[in-house]
């Protein structure tokens, strides 16, 4: 089946033939059609399976055609979603699929002045995406009404509950109408999932696109075993082995995304951070200039794994190795888009093995091992021009310099 033999408005196929969207996903083949009859479906799909345009596609019809679409009778589809930046990329996909249907979507979150978002709500929308902590300030001042909601989506709904949003959640819906439809998508199902799930649903379609392999085909994921002190030479490698490639790479805390900046700067490599302390406005640069390939490297934490859509990024790098292993999948998945290739490597510290066993548990089967011999090892560390930075070079660089101290005190005694 293609887009064109859906029964939705000839704006939105004009839309998805500007995206080259022919042939729908397996989730979107499995959502559209209930979310079209209006029932409530309960999604469990991975990162990168096509969601967004799932719920979007429906929710734009629906709306373009309703009998409510009066903006002043307030916002039709809330759309809760865990991080700014799948906030805003959901936002687009909504904007440029409903090019030409008159549907209006807008997206608040954290982290920025609330006065410029206030203000747009005011001139009044159809489609609401929010991280629920600011949708819940701005409800609770007045300035959201939500009595006519029609549609109600949680996207991500797992990693919203990892991120202690559930009490946020829980009373956003009481402000919600009783009847609507609900949409709820979430990479894993656990019993916390489940219990928040069906207090929201009601008789809904269930879908679960899980394939036996979590990470995509089309992505070439590895493992190399590099010392904590030492992955820095190897990033630099990567790096400057792809110099026309878009890098992504993830670490574990916001302290490791800036030290490995510094060390990119030292060896003369422009890279860009993401994380939760640098400011919205300098998060929104950092993914623009990344999208655009104005940036090739970009270090993040793993606030960017879940469902970021980056086109066309070649090559990701797992710097440190994932505490939680289903995020190893989500990181893996921001290469190897749609019908691109991707390449993956994880460098694992002696330290991190434990991590890796789980990771490997979590997968069920073994990740491929780059092997490298000890002079592969030594040359990559000795050809590196952060060499001279090494704790270990300065030490006995220290050592010497305190030598010859001591030699030319001699000599001056004598």
């Amino acid at each position: 089946m293609k887009f064109e033999d859906y029964r939705i408005s000839d704006e939105i196929k004009k839309s998805l033939e500007k995206l080259n969207f022919k042939k729908p996903t397996d989730i979107q083949f499995k959502a559209i059609s209930p979310i079209m009859r209006g029932e409530d479906v309960l999604a469990i799909a991975q990162t990168g399976t096509g969601k967004t345009a799932a719920f979007a596609i429906p929710v734009l019809d629906r709306l373009q055609f309703s009998k409510n679409r009066k903006r002043g009778d307030g916002i039709k589809c809330v759309v809760m979603v865990p991080t700014r930046e799948l906030a805003l990329q959901i936002t687009d996909v909504f904007n440029e699929i409903g090019r030409g249907t008159r549907v209006s979507t807008f997206c608040v979150f954290g982290g920025v002045e609330q006065g410029p978002q206030i203000a747009k709500l005011q001139d009044g929308i159809d489609v609401l995406v929010a991280t629920p902590g600011r949708l819940f300030d701005l409800v609770s001042q007045g300035h959201i009404q939500l009595h006519r909601v029609e549609v109600l989506i949680l996207d991500e709904a797992d990693h919203m509950l990892d991120l202690g949003f559930i009490h946020d959640i829980r009373q956003l819906i009481t402000k919600l109408p009783r009847q609507r439809q609900t949409l709820f998508f979430s990479a894993t199902i656990n019993e916390k999932i489940k219990e928040l799930a069906y207090s929201l649903v009601n008789k809904p379609v269930r879908i679960q696109v899980s394939p036996k392999d979590p990470v995509a085909k089309n992505v070439d994921h590895s493992v190399m075993y590099v010392g904590m002190d030492d992955k820095r030479y190897f990033l630099e490698r990567v790096v400057k082995e792809n110099p026309d490639k878009k890098i992504l790479v993830f670490v574990r805390t916001k302290v490791r995304a800036e030290r490995v900046l510094k060390a990119m700067e030292r060896v003369g490599v422009e890279s860009m951070t993401i994380h939760g302390d640098k400011e919205q406005k300098d998060r929104n640069d950092a993914m623009k200039k990344f999208r655009k390939g104005e940036v090739k490297l970009l270090i993040a934490t793993d606030v960017s794994a879940r469902g970021i859509d980056i086109p066309s990024v070649e090559y990701v790098v797992n710097y440190d190795l994932p505490e939680q292993p289903e995020n190893y999948v989500h990181r893996v998945g921001r290469t190897g888009r749609g019908t691109e290739k991707g390449i993956a490597v994880s460098f694992c510290a002696p330290e991190e093995k434990p991590i890796l066993d789980e990771i490997q548990t979590y997968l069920t089967k073994d990740v491929k091992v780059l092997e490298v011999d000890k002079d592969d090892y030594e040359a990559t560390i000795d050809f590196s021009t952060d060499a001279k930075y090494d704790w270990r070079t300065l030490i006995k660089e220290a050592e010497e310099e305190e030598k010859l101290g001591r030699k030319v005190k001699k000599k001056k005694k004598k």
